[in-house]
């Protein structure tokens, strides 16, 4: 009951003010639809429609295709396998902003790679090591919620594999099929439900994701959390 009303009352709180209503900030204008027109004819708007949807998506496909990968190669034995499946899940127990501060460290004009590349003699100085970081292609965005997020797309995946077992695989491959077709043909169609579960959280977490752009973003455009809170915060 509480998340209820937490959730509800704020959900059409925010309803009522975007048609007039918000006597606490002197608007009493409902019902008024004039903040939606103003807001659909703002091309600054549309712009970060697109860059929210672009910096969810492709880190959610890139993140998808290497999880895939890591549990398909978790799934079999080898040595040292008891330490890969510990590693790969650190970063799921790293808050966000860590792995901003790791980004900024590690990727900045002024951080250990563009000293590494300026010792090294590939850059004539750090100041001119290729800018990653708050430009609009967001790349050190990406970067983050790739780190945090293959983990868990990964252990999602390696579940569900080791749930579904290798009978059917293995049953393919004695009666002649190729590894290529076991893999098109028995084991992605029973990993496609899990890949769309973690796909979708993960899509919904980027879409959503407010201080990761806003510390790596450009400033201009940003994307729609860090422009609500913008709009909202003036």
């Amino acid at each position: 009951m509480v998340l209820l009303v937490i959730f509800v009352g704020a959900f059409v709180l925010a309803i009522l003010q975007s048609l007039g209503y918000a006597p606490q900030y002197g608007i009493q204008e409902f019902l008024t639809f004039d903040y939606y027109l103003k807001l659909g004819s703002d091309s600054g708007f549309w712009i970060s429609v697109w860059l929210t949807f672009y910096y969810a998506i492709v880190p959610t496909f890139v993140g998808a295709g290497i999880s895939l990968a890591l549990a398909l190669i978790l799934v079999k034995r080898f040595k040292a396998k008891v330490i890969a499946e510990f590693l790969y899940k650190i970063p799921m127990v790293v808050p966000y902003l860590v792995g901003v501060s790791l980004v900024i460290l590690l990727f900045a004009n002024g951080g250990l790679f563009a000293r590494i590349f300026h010792a090294f003699g590939i850059v004539s100085s750090p100041a001119e090591f290729p800018r990653l970081l708050q430009t609009s292609n967001g790349i050190g965005i990406m970067m983050v919620y790739l780190w945090k997020q293959i983990p868990f797309m990964t252990l999602v995946l390696y579940s569900n594999l080791m749930v579904i077992g290798r009978e059917d695989e293995e049953s393919a491959r004695l009666l002649g099929a190729s590894a290529k077709q076991v893999f098109f043909h028995i084991t992605l169609p029973k990993l496609i439900p899990a890949m769309i579960t973690a796909m979708a959280i993960v899509f919904a977490f980027n879409f959503g994701s407010f201080e990761v752009p806003y510390i790596l973003g450009a400033g201009y455009p940003n994307t729609l959390p860090v422009q609500a809170w913008q709009l909202f915060d003036s």
